[in-house]
């Protein structure tokens, strides 16, 4: 007698990653957004400051302290009309490159790699101009300048055209190339070397550990390029590219500036990448249940 096999479950159609995306993306940034305002605030530094706080959490006393803990979710607003359609976009975009990718790179862990890569770009288009708004709002020196996120876009439009808007674009899609690519392409690997899950809420647990060590390796791999992208966005005028900017922070400030802000940063997102694979998965794995066969077998 011969028994049949169970065929894995048919992937979910790309919408309802697209949804768990945007839900995920939401409740990190509500979570951990303090921590991005710290971060700018580290790379904006030309030069240390003997009688800056060190550390993040006498950071983040110091800007409550000096500056009123509105502060802290000062720049969100742009994010948050963002972070839905930024999140759903990522998930989302990944799994639809992947569905694309798998009948062109057989290799599972390499496609993993490449669908990041192109995720990340996907995303890059979007992201730009709130980035743009959002480190603005963050820069002290800058502080009043600005009414809000609408008069940052004037001021943008009204010296350097819609155009301006778009300053920064190869550096944040290269930033969002090498975040995603080691995001998504490190999590199967680390994944086939933790324990099977048996059961849901020890594959819920992998989640978490993979997309966190996930996050931090993309976060390695990325920050060079957020730093750039940060100086060239908060330029008051044009002062070069993704590479002049780089060498410039090379001759002047040395290799260790292209990693200020790395620990708030690292702090954010390596378990916020955790924080959003847990989502996706719970909300897909409820999903898939909802839907029943042949997504849920």
């Amino acid at each position: 007698m011969t028994t049949t096999a169970t065929p894995p479950p048919v992937p979910l159609p790309t919408y309802y990653t697209l949804g768990a995306g945007a839900v995920a993306g939401i409740i990190e940034l509500a979570c951990l957004y303090p921590l991005d305002v710290v971060k700018t605030r580290l790379q904006l530094q030309r030069q240390a400051r003997s009688d800056a706080p060190r550390g993040i959490a006498r950071m983040l006393v110091s800007i409550v302290r000096q500056e009123g803990l509105a502060t802290l979710y000062r720049g969100i607003a742009p994010l948050l009309l963002l972070e839905a359609p930024k999140r759903a976009l990522k998930f989302g975009a990944n799994d639809a490159w992947g569905k694309a990718m798998r009948p062109v790179v057989r290799h599972q862990r390499l496609r993993a790699v490449v669908t990041g890569c192109l995720a990340g770009a996907t995303e890059s288009l979007m992201v730009v101009p709130f980035e743009l708004v959002k480190v603005r709002l963050q820069d002290r020196a800058q502080r009043s300048l600005y009414r809000g996120p609408m008069d940052v876009v004037r001021h943008i439009v009204r010296q350097d055209g819609y155009v301006g808007l778009y300053r920064g674009l190869p550096a944040t899609m290269i930033r969002h190339v090498m975040w995603n690519g080691g995001y998504f392409g490190s999590i199967p690997a680390i994944q086939a070397r933790l324990p099977r899950a048996t059961s849901k809420s020890e594959r819920l647990r992998n989640s978490l550990v993979s997309g966190t060590l996930g996050g931090f390796i993309g976060t390695v791999l990325n920050t060079p390029l957020d730093v750039v992208k940060t100086r060239i966005q908060n330029a008051s005028t044009y002062s070069g590219g993704t590479l002049v900017q780089l060498g410039r922070i090379l001759r002047q400030e040395g290799a260790g500036a292209l990693y200020k802000g790395f620990w708030p940063k690292v702090v954010r997102l390596a378990p916020g990448g955790g924080l959003m694979l847990l989502v996706v998965d719970a909300i897909t794995s409820y999903v898939r249940v909802w839907l029943g066969p042949p997504y849920y077998t």
